[in-house]
């Protein structure tokens, strides 16, 4: 092993516990919950259960070591997805190239974008004088964005792999204000007695969102006489996150398997998870896929697993969880797959669906 590898694993395992450490300051909860959410269909399928056996283009969001076990020359994928009954629209694009063959090391570009369009804008809706007027009514969108640059090595002869990603934040709520943000994610996997073991840090230094507002002096007069509070410029911090992963996968004639577990831990102080405190919540997921012949799979996942206040009684919660379908056809260099999340009644967010595509390029020689 080199020098700089021991270096990078080093650094990754530094910066973990340099952010649990820093954990003091108040931070506020649900910061760019849109990157929370996740790309491919196929990780859908499984509820996310991936950081320990991610081997494709979307490595790059879940855990950026697998990006070192892509085998093509270049490959790129692109996913849809209709949330809450289509009232918000989530888009990803993300392209992995080669770097180097001989070290296993792959780049990888992936941007993403959330938003809800077409937002009625009623501010100007009601005249001075008290007159309604429809053609003072326009549209906005709401949107987050998402760029990261990702990069995997993995270290011959360890079957270890270890990764890092750098992504750049840009959140825009139509004409009245938007955020910048800046952070990194890493991680590992590894490989061991026939277990994929995984562990992703995401935030490692924490992500700061820098919000600027710029309102005009009767949108603000608007705002004050209909009892809203004027938006200021300010930051927000999201901590750090970490999941760690089990997993076994293998073969049996024309089928085959994989099984993994993931442990999500929270940083942010926020008391829905399943076990949690007051600066940690424990979040379990759990994912199967089954394969026929290489050509087509079956997934099945649960996560989301909370104990929800009762609105009545604030002293007692309900449990609740959320399950996630999936299915996949391989169709030689193109992937295709579909994930159906919150299927059920178990939970309470509305279905939604997903959809992506992923095209492997061969070299010409």
């Amino acid at each position: 092993m080199k020098l700089q590898d021991f270096r990078a694993i080093y650094y990754i395992a530094a910066f973990s516990v340099i952010s649990i450490v820093q954990l003091n300051a108040q931070a506020p909860k649900f910061v760019n919950e849109f990157l929370n959410i996740g790309v491919g269909a196929d990780s859908h399928g499984m509820f996310g259960s991936v950081a320990a056996t991610v081997d494709d283009v979307s490595s790059a969001y879940w855990n950026p070591a697998g990006l070192s076990n892509i085998e093509d020359p270049l490959q790129i994928s692109a996913m849809h997805a209709s949330w809450f009954g289509g009232i918000a629209n989530y888009d990803y694009f993300g392209a992995a190239k080669v770097i180097n063959d001989r070290t296993n090391t792959v780049g990888a570009l992936s941007v993403i974008r959330m938003g809800i369009d077409a937002i009625p804008n009623t501010l100007s809706l009601v005249g001075p004088d008290g007159s309604i007027n429809y053609d003072n009514v326009t549209e906005f969108s709401t949107a987050d964005y998402a760029v990261l640059l990702s990069l995997g090595k993995k270290l011959k002869g360890l079957d270890l792999n270890y990764g890092v990603s750098a992504k750049v934040i840009h959140r825009k709520i139509g004409p009245f204000g938007s955020a910048w943000g800046f952070g990194f994610d890493a991680g590992v996997q590894y490989e061991i007695s026939g277990f994929s073991l995984g562990l992703m840090a995401r935030d490692i230094t924490t992500t700061v969102n820098a919000w600027s507002f710029d309102l005009s002096p009767e949108n603000e007069a608007i705002f004050l006489a209909t009892g809203n509070d004027v938006p200021i410029s300010s930051t927000e911090i999201a901590l750090p996150k970490f999941v760690l992963a089990a997993a076994k996968k293998g073969e049996s004639g024309t089928l085959s398997y994989k099984v993994e577990a993931d442990l999500r831990l929270s940083t942010d102080g926020t008391k829905a998870g399943i076990a949690s405190g007051d600066r940690f919540s424990l979040d379990p997921t759990v994912g199967v896929e089954l394969g026929y012949n290489k050509l087509a799979y079956l997934r099945f996942g649960i996560g989301n697993m909370q104990n929800i206040l009762n609105e009545v009684n604030t002293q007692a919660t309900k449990f609740s969880l959320q399950p996630n379908i999936g299915v996949g056809i391989d169709l030689g260099r193109l992937h295709i797959d579909y994930a159906l999340t919150n299927v059920g009644t178990v939970a309470e967010a509305l279905i939604s669906h997903i959809f992506s595509a992923k095209l492997d390029f061969q070299s010409k020689y």
